[in-house]
């Protein structure tokens, strides 16, 4: 089999899975039980989150486990738009996040708040600029995705945040998911409020994520009823979840910098075999694109058509976004990124994981061209 989905999931690591049964077998008591039972799990939990906050360089941060980014994202932004309407009502963001971000943030419109989305067909500078000149009196979240999961666009979260340090009213949300573990993430330094991730992205488990935010802000929770993860997030807490987390964290953050080189140069090598055959476009128009990352179409077949055809030879490659696939129209992330519906359409995602091989791109490559020869073949009869 070759995988090349990992912007949808990835393989659980083994030592993140034994940590997780380890934790499930002999340290399962109720982490806000009185008992000292009760303490150990609770104990376990205080571990994770520190290890997860160091990670990140989040000294300023709390730790709320979730179920994953989308929990994560929409406790982010409802949270601190019900806590800080009495000080605004405007958010901005990005045509191109994802849909628990983007359909959150309509959501909102529909209460009342005001959104502003950025024209992200920019270079960075204008990206900035539009950003400053769209702040005014009622702003008080930017939610801007790291790393976009479709095109792997890189986005300028270092200088959003130095910009906003003029205008302490705002908030700054970041939805990591597809940047941790992967690309260096800084929360103090690049001045992040509040921060959205998910485990299985990083061979960690599903149903595994987190919010990491700033201790000193303010949220309305999303779920009430028992004032677990100070009070942010009722109900109770999977410990084994948390410590899985933190263990996939650190193991994929210790070799950041190994695992880039070597994902880079997989991407570069099936970027250059994609260009050099007839009739494909890679969609790589970017200055800053994640190496983790290919979008590309093949001219006259249909994305959904090709992730077909070359699962019939165990290539798995995605049409787009998982959390949206499902969906035959164009990718509104593509259309926002200037690609042309017909592009759109026809364009496909293959993402690489830390344990990617050259010989699994060179595999997909040789199986890319057998099946674009037999279907250009059937398209003449």
């Amino acid at each position: 089999m070759i995988y090349l989905d990992n912007s949808a999931t990835t393989s659980v690591d083994p030592e993140v899975l034994t940590a997780f049964t380890k934790v499930n077998q002999n340290f399962w008591g109720n982490p806000s039980s009185l008992h000292a039972f009760g303490a150990r799990a609770e104990q376990l939990l205080i571990q994770a989150e520190k290890q997860t906050l160091s990670l990140l360089n989040a000294k300023q941060h709390k730790v709320i486990f979730t179920s994953g980014a989308t929990e994560s994202n929409n406790l982010a932004i409802r949270g601190v738009c019900h806590a800080y309407k009495n000080r605004g009502c405007h958010i901005i963001t990005t045509p191109v996040e994802h849909a628990s971000v983007y359909e959150t943030a309509e959501d909102l419109e529909q209460e009342g708040f005001r959104v502003t989305f950025i024209d992200v067909k920019k270079s960075k500078t204008e990206i900035l600029k539009q950003i400053e000149e769209a702040i005014c009196e009622d702003t008080i979240l930017i939610s801007c995705m790291h790393v976009n999961n479709e095109m792997g666009m890189i986005f300028p979260i270092y200088e959003i945040g130095q910009l906003i340090k003029k205008y302490p009213k705002i908030k700054f949300h970041v939805d990591a998911v597809q940047s941790v573990g992967k690309i260096p993430v800084d929360m103090d330094k690049m001045n992040i409020d509040l921060l959205s991730l998910s485990a299985h992205k990083f061979h960690g488990l599903k149903g595994c994520g987190a919010l990491v935010m700033n201790q000193y802000l303010k949220l309305v929770p999303e779920i009430t009823g028992g004032h677990q993860m100070y009070g942010l997030r009722s109900g109770t807490i999977n410990v084994a979840g948390a410590v899985a987390l933190a263990k996939a964290l650190r193991l994929a953050i210790e070799p950041l910098n190994a695992n880039y080189n070597h994902v880079k140069s997989l991407y570069d090598y099936t970027v250059k075999e994609l260009k050099a055959m007839d009739g494909v476009t890679v969609n790589d128009c970017y200055p800053e694109l994640t190496p983790y990352i290919i979008n590309f179409a093949v001219e006259n077949i249909k994305g959904e058509t090709l992730v077909h055809a070359l699962e019939e030879h165990d290539v798995y490659i995605s049409a787009k976004s998982a959390c949206s696939s499902k969906s035959a129209q164009a990718s509104r992330i593509l259309l926002a990124l200037g690609v042309s519906e017909e592009v759109a359409l026809d364009s496909v995602r293959l993402s690489f994981a830390n344990t990617s091989t050259l010989e699994e791109a060179t595999q997909f490559i040789n199986a890319l061209k057998l099946v674009v020869v037999q279907m250009r073949k059937e398209m003449m009869k």
